[in-house]
Formats: C-alpha cells, sequence, structure tokens
C-alpha cells in the first residue's frame, strides 16, 4: 500500500493595494513557489506576477465560481499541492471571496499559513488621525436606504472607530447616511491609498458631503469615522489606551 501523500498548505498572501514597493520578500517567495495561485483576477495578478518574474500558473477564483473552484483547490491541496491564495489588491478575506475556501481548507485539516501585507484598513485608519485604541471594520455597507440605515444604526452608540470601503458614486449617499445616523462626526475620505495621487481629505461628514458635491472622487474609497463620545471619561489617557502621565510624588 502506497503511504497517503501529505497535504499541501494554503498560504494567503497579502499583496500591494496600490504600489508595487509594498510586496513583501515573503510573498514574492511564497508565489513562486506553490504550485498555484488562486487569484480573484488572474489577469491583474497576471501583471503582478510579471513585474517580480513569478511564472507559477494561475487559475481564477471568485465570488462566481468559488464553490466549485473549491473543490479543486481542496483537491490538489489533499493530494501536496501547495496553493496559494491572493485578491486583486490587499490582504485576501477582507472583503472578497477567499472566507470560503479558508474556512473549508481548514475544516479539511489542512493548514492555512497567513502571509501578511498590505492593508487598506490599517493604511487608512494609520493615517486618518483618529482614535486607532478600538476600531470596527464594517467593509461594504447595503445599497439600499433602509437596510445601509439599520447598519449604521448598529454602531451608532459605539466608541469604535469604524471604517468602511465605498466606491466613488455611491459615496455621497453613504455621507449622507451616516450623517443622518450618526450626526455630525469627524470623518477621514482616503482615496487611491499607496499609489501616486494618494489622497486623505479631513473634516466633518457635513464638510466632506460638501467635498464630494463639489468635487466628485475618482479611485479606490476607505472612510474613517469617528466612534460615538465616550461619556465618563476622568483620565486624560482614556482615548489612546494609554497611561496618563502622572507627576512624581
Amino acid at each position: 500500500m502506497r503511504p497517503r501523500p501529505m497535504h499541501g498548505t494554503l498560504y494567503i498572501v497579502s499583496t500591494p493595494i496600490g504600489n508595487l514597493e509594498d510586496m513583501t520578500f515573503r510573498a514574492v517567495r511564497v508565489l513562486k513557489e506553490v504550485g498555484v495561485i488562486a487569484a480573484e483576477d488572474t489577469r491583474h495578478t497576471k501583471q503582478l506576477c510579471t513585474h517580480f518574474g513569478i511564472h507559477t500558473p494561475l487559475t481564477s477564483y471568485h465570488d462566481f465560481n468559488k464553490e466549485e473552484k473549491t473543490a479543486v483547490l481542496l483537491e490538489r491541496l489533499q493530494t501536496g499541492t501547495d496553493v496559494a491564495l491572493v485578491s486583486d489588491a490587499g490582504t485576501p478575506v477582507v472583503s472578497d471571496p477567499g472566507f470560503f475556501l479558508i474556512t473549508r481548507a481548514i475544516e479539511a485539516g489542512i493548514r492555512a499559513v497567513p502571509v501578511p501585507g498590505p492593508s487598506a484598513v490599517l493604511t487608512a485608519l494609520a493615517g486618518s488621525g483618529l482614535p486607532t485604541d478600538s476600531f470596527r471594520f464594517e467593509g461594504f455597507l447595503p445599497r439600499k436606504e433602509g437596510p445601509r440605515s439599520k447598519r449604521i444604526a448598529r454602531f451608532r452608540e459605539e466608541p469604535a472607530t469604524v471604517i468602511l470601503f465605498e466606491s466613488p458614486h455611491r459615496i455621497t449617499k453613504l455621507l449622507a447616511s451616516l450623517l443622518a445616523g450618526l450626526g455630525n462626526r469627524r470623518a477621514v475620505l482616503a482615496r487611491e491609498l499607496t499609489k501616486h495621487y494618494e489622497e486623505f481629505h479631513r473634516g466633518t461628514l457635513e464638510e466632506l458631503i460638501a467635498l464630494v458635491r463639489s468635487h466628485p472622487p475618482k479611485g479606490e474609497i476607505t472612510l474613517v469615522v469617528e466612534g460615538a463620545a465616550r461619556r465618563g471619561r476622568s483620565t486624560p489617557g482614556e482615548e489612546t489606551g494609554q497611561e496618563p502621565e502622572r507627576e512624581d510624588e
């Protein structure tokens, strides 16, 4: 009887969100060494691979084929092939179909290894100037006003900073819904992160609405919104999560 082959490893590989210099050495090595790369858009990933001299075969993996492709990829993993999962930009499973494959691989006893790197969520938060000690990522809110307002109501009273994704042609409606549901809080509109035309627009929700109406934005948008006011602050370090400075006794 032949010994059963060892399972392959599923690598969850982060790729640049704009600037190719953000690609890590480890990510390049892993993409070169695996047997196949499962990509959200193979045309986009092909350009990345060409730039870094990666010749590993690509296969498409997206929302419309994830169930059938998961079965194919699991079979390859179970027979010893290493597979890398990538999205079009940033970290897989953040607002993309990778979660489906990863959960089923773990259920099948396959090792899932994240290869960390760029993330629009953390990049926008770091550059926002809003509190970072506690934050909540909500991704894309529903397109329709009713369901969107209900989602907003869920985090209305939370003090955590909220991070959202939105497309340029829907950003005005999202800002208006946030203003109606949260009040006129501070917010930061970050677009084209790490790219040549990267911008951070800081202000209140009312000010950002006026901005996008007069100058409609282009490119990918990450919105960072201030959390609810924190009541009962008694120590100066509470907002940042740091211990307040103490005077010498």
